[in-house]
């Protein structure tokens, strides 16, 4: 079993972030440029990091509706299960974590400057952390399921 990557797709940027090989812990690795060929890079990033799953944020609204955003993105994924055909993708609902990753942000005293820089990182990094406690918690045979 290999790495979890996660990815933020936003329409400039695509955050990424990355476990631990134990797959407890999400660590941000920086942002995919959405403009450029981000296809390739992502490829490099798989090999690179030993990807197995790739965790996409798919955005949800508040209602727990999809919208035409969130189509666009199963739509993409279809297309990287495609490109990528022995990745496991599993859409995960982000709602929330560009904010969460703002106010991160803000409260750090970071630069505005450098805060948009990170902001996509910081997401993708809350998106899959967030999965990774599910999951963990789900496989843990101490947790009670009813």
């Amino acid at each position: 079993m290999g790495n979890i990557l996660a990815l933020d797709i936003g329409s400039v940027r695509i955050g990424v972030a990355i476990s631990d090989p134990l797959g407890i812990f999400a660590q941000g690795v920086g942002f995919l440029n959405a403009k450029g060929n981000w296809l390739e890079e992502l490829a490099r990033l798989i090999n690179e990091h030993d990807v197995s799953t790739i965790v996409v944020g798919l955005p949800v609204r508040t209602t727990g509706k999809q919208d035409r955003e969130a189509n666009e993105i199963v739509a993409l994924v279809e297309k990287l299960k495609k490109i990528f055909p022995d990745i496991t993708f599993i859409l995960w609902d982000e709602r929330y974590t560009t904010a969460m990753a703002q106010k991160f942000l803000r409260e750090s005293n970071m630069s505005g400057e450098k805060r948009r820089s990170k902001v996509d990182m910081v997401a993708a990094s809350l998106l899959l952390q967030s999965y990774l406690d599910f999951k963990n918690l789900s496989d843990d045979p101490r947790t009670t399921k009813t």
